[in-house]
């Protein structure tokens, strides 16, 4: 409808060139026309009056024909203008499309994407699953980079690796990324998705898995101790030291609000201490299949807490089975009492409070080895899928490619051939 709007404007603007053009002859002729007459009714006897007068209507005529002809100039400028800008429009509407999947749309304002995606609603764009994996993810197995080098550099693992070289045809900033339907298992997408990498602050859902499944009383008291205080990122938290709170609320702000002093209380506090928790993290690990996963504590702020794509999907899809892990991750904002204040916390995911997603499960993560990292379970196009990204560059990149791949997931076409689907529990390279 648009480019049919832009087309019309072009051809109207045309059309007005046309008429000035034409109006520029006419008033040119016309001021002729009237100078002849008038010489023509001029008495014979007086001929010095009558060539005066012509000379003077003559003058007349031409300064009339002048002005006319100017305007016409002028109308006719400002209608190629306006051709010129519709014609403009037309081809940039011809090429919006296309950018929709590009990275320029995924970071526009809200309101610019909305308008884009009204435009391409109607276009259905055939989907094909798509597999890249980079050289590359060899080396993260042999676990080449180090903290130390990840420091010296500020680079992430994935930055050391080169895996931020390997190009996608959605243009994504993750160095890893994975999109599986929840039901059937069927891998949508597949970048680096065997790199074994650093996973942050994602291990809290692994954290959260322990104590649910624990059963242990969520309305217990448990306090904030020196402990639990980072002296490996020295990172901050609202919650001081002799801070208590109940083990349901830790592990809401350790869900939702990524909160490290929160999940180190969980793991610390439970019945058979902090290294029997661990131990339990990577047991579960291993039944669940994750054979790419190792945990060394429970917060993720050590790099050597380590998993890929394909683990993570998995961990999302059997942590989606805990109705309390789904309602925490997704909860906007938590409020809990510590010492005589009311603390308010929020959702590190800004997609939560984004209408246009359903999201079941979410969790997020950060820290330098690891780079920008987001899991999530959410509903469209009539399928539940698992999105992964690993290694993100840039502070809204992940949430930014979670929205690439909605847009290509919602304005694609069913794929024609189901049998050559690739699976999440198809055999490893």
């Amino acid at each position: 409808m648009v480019s049919a709007f832009l087309a019309a404007t072009a051809v109207s603007a045309e059309a007005t060139t046309r008429k000035s053009s034409d109006d520029t002859r006419t008033s040119a002729k016309a001021g002729k026309s009237k100078a002849a007459a008038r010489s023509a009714r001029a008495p014979k006897a007086a001929k010095s009056s009558t060539k005066v007068s012509s000379k003077a209507s003559g003058k007349a005529s031409a300064k009339a024909a002048a002005r006319a002809g100017s305007k016409a100039k002028a109308s006719a400028r400002a209608a190629g203008r306006l051709s010129a800008k519709a014609a403009r429009s037309a081809r940039q509407a011809k090429t919006a499309l296309p950018a929709n999947s590009g990275r320029a749309m995924a970071d526009a304002p809200r309101a610019r994407q909305g308008m884009v995606s009204a435009v391409a609603s109607d276009v259905r764009v055939p989907m094909h699953p798509v597999r890249i994996e980079s050289p590359a993810v060899a080396a993260t197995r042999a676990q080449i980079a180090s903290p130390a080098a990840s420091a010296a550099t500020g680079a992430s693992f994935g930055q050391i690796y080169g895996l931020h070289h390997t190009p996608d045809p959605l243009e994504l900033r993750s160095s890893v990324a994975l999109v599986v339907d929840q039901d059937t298992n069927e891998v949508l997408l597949a970048k680096n998705s065997e790199a074994v990498l650093p996973i942050a602050s994602l291990t809290k859902l692994m954290t959260a898995m322990v104590v649910v499944e624990a059963r242990l009383n969520l309305d217990e008291l448990i306090t904030i101790t020196q402990d639990d205080v980072d002296t490996e990122k020295n990172s901050s938290s609202r919650l001081s030291v002799g801070a208590t709170l109940t083990r349901g609320e830790a592990l809401h702000l350790a869900l939702m609000a990524s909160e490290n002093r929160a999940a180190h209380a969980l793991g610390r506090t439970f019945p058979t201490g902090l290294g029997a928790f661990v131990n339990l993290m990577n047991q579960k690990a291993r039944q669940l299949g994750m054979v790419d996963s190792h945990y060394v504590e429970p917060t993720g702020l050590s790099s050597r807490n380590q998993a890929s794509a394909r683990d993570l999907a998995t961990l999302v899809k059997a942590a989606y089975q805990q109705p309390l892990i789904r309602e925490l991750s997704t909860s906007p904002e938590y409020s809990v009492q510590v010492g005589r204040r009311q603390v308010r916390f929020g959702n590190t995911n800004s997609l939560v409070k984004n209408p246009v997603w359903d999201i079941g499960l979410q969790k997020t993560g950060y820290i330098v080895e690891a780079g920008r990292c987001l899991v999530m379970q959410a509903r469209m196009a009539g399928r539940k899928l698992i999105m992964v990204f690993l290694d993100s560059s840039g502070k809204y990149s992940r949430q930014a490619d979670a929205e690439r791949v909605r847009r290509w997931i919602e304005t694609a076409a069913p794929r024609h051939s189901p049998s050559a689907a690739w699976h999440l529990d198809a055999p490893r390279s």
